[in-house]
Formats: C-alpha cells, structure tokens, sequence
C-alpha cells in the first residue's frame, strides 16, 4: 500500500512539474502572439514612414528639375528677345538708309550727287545691320533637360525588405563571472559586414534553466555595443543566476534574440540578524547603527510589562517564542539579545563550507567597532574576539586610535593605517580568516585555525555606524595574494602569547 502511494505521489509530482511547464509555454506562446501583433503593426508604419519619405524626396527633386528647366526657358527666350530687338534696329536704320538713296538718285546737280553718296557710303559702313548675326544666339531645342528613370525604376523594383540579422551565438566557455563582474563574449554565425551594433539584456534568477515568463525580474538592456564581448561590471551577486541574450542590429533592423544562457553568480549573500542584536542598535538589512536611546526604550516597555504582569501574565518563554524567527533560531540558537557592553549584531547565514568574502565600511565619526566571525554559541554579554570561539579585528577611535586583532581575550596591535573599507575573507575548509584593505587588497591580518562549527559574520558597534556589502564575490586579487600569504599574516597561536 505505502509503495502504490509513493508511486503515485511521484506521479503526481511529475505531472504538477509537466503542468507548471506547460502552463509557462503557453504563457510565452499568448505573449509572443502579442508581439508578433504589435511589432507587425510597429513594421508597416515605419514602411509607410519610408515611403512617404521617398515620396517626398522625388516630389522636391520634380519641383526643383522643373524649375530648373523654367529658368532655363527663361534664359533662352532673354537671349532671342535682346536679339530680336537688336535686329528691329539694325532694320530700321537700314531701311531709313535705304530710304536716303533712293532719294539720293534723283539730285542732278553732279557735285551734290558726289557728296550725298559718299555721305551714304559712311553710313553704310557704320550700320549695324552690317554687323548684325543672323544666326539665333540660342537653340529652341530643350532635349538636354529630359531625364531617363529607366535605371533608378530597375532599382526601386529591387527594393526588398533589409535582411535580418542572423542571431548571435553566445560562447558560454569565454563568459567569465569573477569580481561580480560578468565578461560575455558572443559570435555571429555568418560574416556580416551591415551589423552595426549589437544589444545585450540580462536579468537575474534563482533559476538554473531556460529564462521563464512569470515571475523573473525585468530584463536590463546594454545598447549600441560595437565589438563582440562585454563586461557587465560592479554587480550584486544577490540571486543564484544570471540569463543574458544578445541581438544584432543592422543600420534600420534588429534581428532575433541569442538562445540564452544562464550563468551562475555564486556570492555570499546575508542580512544582519536584528532580532538578536543589542537593543542600542538600529538594525537594517545590511546597515547598523548605534543608538544611545535603544536600551532605555527597551527598559521602559519591560517596566510597563512588570507593572501588569498581574492582570496579563506572560511566560517568558513563550515571548521569545513569539518574537522569534527562523533566521534568528538558526544564527543564535534562540538566545535573547546580546546585552551589557556587548554592542553586536550577526549575520543570519552562517558559513559551513568554502570561501566567501563581504565588505564593510564604517562611518568616519564611529568611535569603536569590531568585525569577525563567530561560532553560535557566543554568550549575551560575550564581545567579538574576548572569546575562543570568535575573531575580529577592533579599531578603537576613543581619544586615540587603535587598531588590533582578537581572539581568545587576547589581543595584537596592528601597526598600519585604518582603511575606509575593509573586506573579510574567510576559507572555511582551510582553516583561514582574512581582513584586506578593500581598495587597495593589501593584507591586513590572517587567522589561522581548523574551524569545527559554522561560522556567524559578527560585527560590534559603538557610537557611529556600519554599512555592510554582501552578495560579493571573492576577489580575484584575494585570491592571488592567499597563494603567497604564508609567513605574511598572523596566526591565533600568536595571540595566544599576548597578554
């Protein structure tokens, strides 16, 4: 009986998964209808916006042959117009001349006849219509304004939709994921020489398969990328992966998507436990604060709970077990805050295995503060480093600064400078705890022990603030430097000899 009901309880497993498939194809088919709608109708309003556009350049390009042809009638009626006047005056004076001869032949008197004819003679060398062409300086014919659309028809008759680019093939072995940044490195098909640029999206998941429709983060867009290989840089590793897909694009197309690949941003993601930190600290997310006010507020409201625990007893246990949450059960194992002068806040995932790194900054005016690690079973009262179960690294802002690392209540002065931010690395596997200056990755100082229990990101704050950076990746620079680390930092053995 209990076989049949295991079989069919996978049974049903498979098919709610096939289901939930099912149910994501049909969601990406609706969608992709859609699309195919909207960019169809998007495709032939730009077709129209195309041919208006041409319609318009030859319409200006007919008014300004046109008008070139009616200046040039122009020019050529001038030309025959000044010549034809020239002509009715070289006419009218020859025919006044003519007129003058004529009347010259009938004077007797031979010496008069001498003079008129000689008088005659001179006009008739100067008359313009001796001088006169009688070739038209302009032709009538117009032949050299006709135009011949036979090739630019041939050509308009070719006019063809642009060809698509073929989508591009991302080469998932040269992508590199290292120092939360992501390097992608894509490959077209075919040689193309129109690709004028390419598109890369990318968004993150919690999902190692194929991108799905519902329930995934908006896609980011990197636009107008001219080689073939970007790198997406100073990202946050706060999902477990990573899709990304490139198009390539013509001068007036873009062609279809890449098949995506899915890239894994493994990084050591947490928040700061605030359900156990002090009560003078203002806890949120990844950011702590110091405040004076924090435990007399908590002292009013148990004030307030004693005064009427007669009319509303309440176990205290079954207060903690109210406020509790998961997190918190896990990071502390259900403790109550941290008190006293134990002014510390957890991270609430622990380190169990292999090597993570986050990042913290402190504010300029902070007066003391510490950062580690720890086993759970910190004490409420217990501080960073005073016990051996935890190791930090403290810098003391009172009166002078100080700074040192601790372990086991004993302490090491640190004889460099405080950088504005500094990186915890921490090799569980290998025994190792590291603090770098996060700028500039010069080592700071090393612990050296065989951890046996998971490790808690601890941090202590006094009088200032703390920002915290996770969903970090290690460095790869952390990474070349712990190769050579040996013999640079100090080991807990060495604190165990400080007084």
């Amino acid at each position: 009986m209990d076989e049949e009901r295991e079989t069919l309880q996978r049974i049903v497993s498979t098919l709610v998964n096939k289901n939930d498939e099912i149910h994501n194809f049909i969601d990406m088919l609706n969608h992709t209808i859609s699309n195919v709608q909207a960019n169809s109708s998007n495709a032939i309003s730009e077709l129209d916006e195309e041919f208006d556009g041409l319609y318009s350049i030859l319409h200006e390009m007919k008014g300004s042959m046109a008008n070139t042809i009616q200046q040039e009638e122009a020019r050529k009626i001038q030309a025959l117009r000044d010549q034809l006047s020239q002509c009715n005056r070289a006419l009218e004076s020859s025919e006044e001349l003519l007129e003058l001869a004529v009347q010259s032949l009938d004077i007797k008197n031979p010496v008069e006849l001498l003079e008129a004819a000689r008088q005659i003679k001179d006009s008739v060398t100067v008359a313009s219509a001796f001088r006169l062409s009688l070739q038209p300086k302009v032709s009538d014919s117009m032949t050299h304004m006709m135009v011949d659309f036979a090739l630019e028809k041939r050509m308009l008759q070719a006019v063809k939709f642009l060809p698509v680019p073929k989508a591009p093939k991302i080469d998932a072995e040269a992508c590199l994921v290292a120092d939360n940044c992501i390097t992608v490195s894509w490959r077209m098909p075919e040689e193309d020489s129109r690709i004028d640029h390419f598109v890369l999206e990318y968004r993150k998941t919690n999902f190692d398969g194929l991108p799905r429709l519902k329930g995934e983060q908006r896609w980011e867009i990197v636009d107008y990328i001219k080689a073939t290989q970007y790198t997406l840089s100073g990202l946050k590793f706060d999902t477990k992966y990573m899709n990304l897909r490139v198009q390539a694009c013509n001068k007036a197309v873009a062609g279809e998507y890449s098949d995506p690949v899915t890239l894994e941003t493994k990084a050591f993601l947490f928040n700061l436990d605030n359900t156990s930190s002090h009560p003078n600290l203002k806890v949120e997310d990844t950011y702590v604060e110091w405040d004076s006010t924090g435990g007399k507020g908590q002292e009013k409201i148990k004030g307030k709970e004693n005064k009427n625990s007669g009319q509303h007893p309440v176990r205290k246990s079954s207060r903690r077990s109210n406020t509790a949450s998961p997190k918190r059960a896990l990071a502390r194992g259900s403790r109550d805050r941290f008190a006293g002068e134990s002014y510390t806040v957890l991270g609430d995932t622990a380190v169990e295995s292999g090597q993570h790194y986050w990042e913290v900054r402190a504010q300029k005016d902070c007066k003391s503060y510490s950062m580690g690690v720890t086993y759970r079973n910190l004490g409420k009262f217990d501080q960073l480093g005073k016990t051996n179960s935890s190791w930090c690294i403290h810098i003391n802002n009172w009166l002078q600064t100080t700074f040192s690392a601790k372990h086991n209540n004993k302490a090491k002065t640190l004889c460099i400078p405080v950088p504005d931010r500094i990186g915890v690395y921490c090799d569980f596997d290998g025994g190792q705890l590291s603090f770098y200056n996060a700028s500039s990755k010069a080592l700071l100082h090393t612990f050296r022990t065989k951890f046996t229990q998971p490790l808690l990101p601890g941090f202590m704050i006094w009088c200032g603030g703390l920002t915290v950076t996770t969903g970090l990746q290690v460095p790869s620079a952390v990474k070349t430097l712990q190769k050579n680390e040996n013999g640079l930092g100090c080991s807990t053995s060495s604190l165990n000899n400080v007084a």
